[in-house]
């Protein structure tokens, strides 16, 4: 217990080190190549050098080759200490890729110089997911400082891509390295959760997005007669694909929202003048559906719903599938990972934790592919890929504690 004590005052003293520790993390711009960047290459060594300072007992750099960036891959981090007792471990794992700020007339600085204000620290990707890679590395290394082993190894991993579908990231990793992890690891993903902490992921939703490109006749605007118009097309069609809600009106209550969602999202440009009607559209519909639903059977409606639409208006419709990741069995929500977790989650607020699901994807749904009971949770502000995306200090701080108390549980 007094272990544990001192532990917690050190975490308690370390605003000015998480303070640095952002404001070095933001200034490496980790955006992979679909996002206009170059990778995290720069990101990753820093962090590979404040791990090195640790003196893991391994460590290694797997390397996932993509000619698209400069270095010739991505890079992911995997990081242990051994325990006292027992081969298995408990793993926090972290991205370190980012999403593009978005307009930058709506930051109210440079997204990539941290502004300090107060208890929050503004900046492109301070919540998403440097909060956990800052977290971890400060449980880690305040259990470290104690002096002593704790009964499970500590493991943690830095992953690349996890914006992006995760194929040169965890993908990558489990796909060469899967012997590092054990069945009876713990592994917990802090890319997740609400403002009190209390929410332990447990289950997502299968993830389906979709492309569906209209072709048509390209004309005058002044003669509509002499063509086809796929955007007059695409609007009938995006009011048609709401009766997928009607098709799927299943509820879920460990979820939230309890019910399968289908939002049209990006549209791609079609002309650049206003006197001309095009021939030509695109956009995407991103699909949060319910485990216990077939997405082959949401592909076919939309199917139908399209061929009626381009039957109706004379379009050609082609839907095609741009990304598609069927649910994973759930954790148990008494799993160890879970349990440990609530308790820690308890003894450090004095809040009672729950198990949940969610309809957004993380990389937790790859762990759970590969029959790893995987835990996701941290405590957000809930601003990720917004402007002026920030983190509290206090939620970080709060944060480390609970890592660090399920670093040494017995």
């Amino acid at each position: 217990m007094q272990s544990c004590l001192r532990i917690f005052k050190s975490l308690e003293e370390s605003r000015d080190e998480i303070i640095d520790l952002q404001r070095e993390l933001t200034a490496r711009v980790a955006l992979g190549p679909e996002n206009g960047g170059s990778g995290e290459h720069e990101k990753a060594g820093y962090v590979k050098r404040l791990l090195e300072a640790l003196k893991p007992d391994f460590l290694e750099e797997v390397d996932a080759p993509d000619e698209r960036v400069e270095a010739g891959y991505r890079p992911n981090l995997l990081a242990v200490w051994n325990g006292a007792e027992r081969q298995s471990s408990t793993w926090v794992l972290s991205h370190s890729d980012i999403v593009p700020p978005g307009d930058l007339a709506l930051w109210q600085g440079d997204p990539y110089k941290i502004r300090v204000a107060g208890d929050r620290i503004y900046g492109r990707g301070v919540e998403d997911n440097q909060h956990g890679i800052v977290s971890s590395y400060l449980a880690v290394k305040a259990v470290l400082k104690e002096g002593s082993r704790p009964p499970r190894g500590i493991a943690l991993a830095i992953v690349a891509d996890e914006e992006t579908g995760s194929g040169m990231g965890l993908q990558y990793v489990l796909s060469n390295r899967r012997d590092l992890f054990r069945m009876d690891d713990m592994i917990v993903v802090p890319d997740f959760g609400n403002e009190e902490g209390t929410m332990i992921e447990v289950a997502e939703k299968s993830m389906l997005w979709l492309r569906f490109t209209l072709l048509g006749k390209q004309c005058h605007a002044s003669t509509p007669g002499n063509g086809r118009n796929t955007l007059r097309g695409a609007a009938h069609l995006i009011v048609a694909l709401d009766r997928l809600k009607e098709s799927f009106p299943g509820q879920n209550d460990l979820f939230t929202p309890t019910n399968s969602t289908f939002e049209p999202t990006k549209v791609e440009a079609n002309v650049p003048n206003v006197n001309t009607i095009p021939g030509r559209d695109v956009f995407y519909l991103d699909c949060r559906v319910l485990p216990e639903v077939s997405l082959d059977h949401v592909i076919r409606e939309c199917e139908a719903i399209s061929q009626e639409i381009g039957s109706a208006l004379g379009l050609e419709i082609k839907v095609d599938i741009v990304t598609r990741n069927d649910a994973a069995l759930p954790t148990p929500a008494d799993a160890p990972v879970v349990k440990a977790l609530s308790e820690a989650i308890k003894e450090v607020t004095g809040k009672d934790a729950r198990p949940t699901g969610i309809g957004g994807g993380t990389v937790a749904a790859f762990f759970r592919k590969a029959g790893l009971p995987v835990a996701v949770w941290s405590t957000l502000t809930e601003t990720i890929h917004q402007p002026n995306e920030y983190c509290l200090i206090s939620n970080i701080i709060a944060d480390s504690k609970m890592l660090a108390r399920l670093f040494i549980a017995p």
